[in-house]
Order: C-alpha cells, then sequence, then structure tokens
C-alpha cells in the first residue's frame, strides 16, 4: 500500500475493488472476508463499497461474475476437438487465477454459506454457460454435428469433472492431458470417439 490513495472514479475503481475483493477471499477466506479488509486492500473508502454493494458477499459474487471466462466456440463450428480442448485450458487457466482460487475457497469450506453458493451457481456459472464445454457442445449440435439431446448433464460435466480430478490426484493438467479428456471421454460420450475394438 503507498500510504496516498489515488482518486479513481468509475469502471476504474470498480476493477479495483473486484481484484480486491478476490485477493482478499483468497487470502484470508470467505468467513474473514468484510468491507473494511477489501476496502484496505483496493485503497479506497469503505462508503465507495457500500454505495454500490450492500454486503461483502454481493460485491464477491459481481467480482466473481466480472472475472468469470466463456468459451468462445469457432463460429463455423469447424474445430470440435480445437473448442473443446480450449476450453478445459480455459478452465485450468480459471482455476489458477484469484478468481479460481476464491471459489474453490468458498466450495471447499465445511461452513460454506448456502445462498453465497446457490448465488454462484446462479449469477456465475449458469450466467456463463454452466460447465466449461456446455457452451462448445451446444454450439456444435446446434450446427448439426450431433444430437444436442446427447449434451445431459453427465455429458456436459465430463471434462470439468476429470480436469478437477486431475489437479487433486497429480497437479493441473497439460495440454496432453487435456487432449486426452477430449478424445477419451467427451468426444465418445457423444458419438464421435473412436470406434471400440
Amino acid at each position: 500500500m503507498t500510504g496516498t490513495w489515488s482518486r479513481r472514479r468509475g469502471r476504474e475503481l470498480v476493477d479495483a475493488i473486484h481484484a480486491a475483493a478476490l485477493e482478499e477471499v483468497a487470502e484470508v477466506g470467505y468467513g474473514r472476508l468484510t468491507m473494511d479488509g477489501i476496502a484496505k486492500r483496493a485503497e479506497t473508502a469503505r462508503t465507495s463499497l457500500y454505495r454500490r454493494w450492500p454486503s461483502p458477499a454481493e460485491l464477491l459474487l459481481d467480482a466473481l461474475a466480472e472475472a468469470h471466462p466463456m468459451e468462445r466456440p469457432a463460429p463455423g463450428a469447424d474445430d470440435l476437438r480445437g473448442d473443446l480442448i480450449a476450453s478445459l485450458q480455459l478452465m485450468v487457466d480459471w482455476m489458477l487465477s484469484p478468481a479460481g482460487r476464491a471459489v474453490q475457497g468458498i466450495m471447499s469450506d465445511p461452513r460454506r454459506d448456502p445462498v453465497l453458493v446457490r448465488g454462484l451457481f446462479e449469477r456465475v456459472f449458469s450466467a456463463h454457460g454452466g460447465t466449461f464445454t456446455k457452451t462448445v457442445l451446444l454450439h456444435y449440435a446446434r450446427h448439426g454435428h450431433f444430437d444436442e439431446a446427447l449434451v445431459t448433464p453427465v455429458v456436459a460435466d465430463i471434462g470439468e469433472a476429470l480436469v478437477v480430478k486431475h489437479a487433486m490426484d497429480t497437479g493441473m493438467p497439460g495440454p496432453d492431458v487435456l487432449a486426452a479428456i477430449v478424445e477419451q471421454a467427451i468426444l465418445p460420450a457423444i458419438g464421435l470417439g473412436p470406434p471400440r475394438p
């Protein structure tokens, strides 16, 4: 902290507050997240926070929604494998970001706040397409590559679940593992995998 706060306004101030909220929750945990802590980290007055958000939870949800990425499949729907790998890489990059670490902290807290978790799913995840492969899968299904009915909740979760399992077991998966997840799990689930022996 510099000791002298700059006079930021508008988007610049909101971005600084969002970044501070994510850093603060990653460092102290959601249970100890306060407007005072966020304001100090953002180097702004606490009143600047209360003018926009009634509570740390609301501020955190806004910050997480703003920071959450969304897949961008090829407009021509001509590279399903590549777009699926890219969506899983996006997930890995997000997991390593302050926002991803904050979500991991919220979800792993044994006393997690059910209202906050519901807000996380409704305002962050669902608002950005759900899982990290669902947007890509639906895009290609709607372009006629396979039956959209095959994109069940289980199929939409396969890639994300395997990335999380790999991260827990051996660390964040690299490009070769992401490609294997796509080729050996996601594509076969929609009938586009290699032929069975």
